[in-house]
């Protein structure tokens, strides 16, 4: 039967239609991390929990700290049935814009999975073309727990690839904003330019890169 939740959005005709029946089978959750900084992919995850090896602690990963995300990205790893990394890139998002991007990379992430679910769980209120059974589901990462294991791998793999830039930028501080555009980025920006894992369409950059160039 319908939920009579609000919560659980339909997506624009443009996308991915959702449906709220259910079919019997595996369920995947996913969830993105990385839309909004100024630098690196957006990554997406997919995950298919097992029913007999319960998780303690999920949750939106934007809830818990870093350690807890750390832990709970080792024990999803080791207990979940079957679970997908997968990424768009700067140069991807740059191309077709950070929403394409990131339905790209869920696309990628589920595509990925070992296991073929029946139906396909998604946060927020738009669905990636899948060939799949899918439904959106808003706040989603706090309250369905496949949900909240993808929000927390998507994390922890984008805040270490920050870390990994970071050291290769150290100049920028990747490691604390994470790419964000804290006041710190902007002034980084700012002194030393634009580096190559900065968006180039997202518009402080883009500000930056003028001046370089005029």
């Amino acid at each position: 039967m319908p939920s009579k939740k609000s919560s659980r959005v339909k997506a624009p005709p443009t996308e991915q239609v959702a449906f709220v029946f259910d079919l019997p089978g595996l369920v995947a959750g996913v969830d993105e991390a990385g839309r909004g900084p100024l630098a690196g992919p957006v990554v997406a995850a997919a995950v298919i929990l097992d029913d007999l090896k319960p998780i303690q602690g999920l949750n939106d990963s934007k809830k818990l700290t870093a350690k807890q995300r750390e832990k709970l990205y080792d024990e999803i790893r080791a207990k979940a049935l079957c679970c997908s990394i997968a990424q768009a890139s700067v140069e991807e998002i740059d191309d077709i814009n950070i929403l394409q991007a990131t339905m790209l990379a869920m696309k990628r992430a589920v595509e990925g999975l070992r296991l073929k679910p029946a139906k396909v769980l998604v946060d927020g209120n738009r669905l990636p073309v899948l060939d799949v059974l899918a439904e959106a589901i808003v706040k989603g990462d706090a309250t369905v727990p496949a949900i909240s294991a993808a929000s927390i791998l998507a994390k922890v793999t984008r805040d270490r690839w920050c870390a990994e830039l970071d050291a290769q930028y150290p100049q920028y501080g990747f490691a604390g904003h994470k790419g964000y555009g804290t006041a710190e980025h902007i002034a980084a920006l700012q002194a030393h330019g634009a580096c190559p894992e900065h968006r180039k369409t997202f518009s402080p950059v883009t500000q930056v890169l003028a001046q370089a160039r005029g």
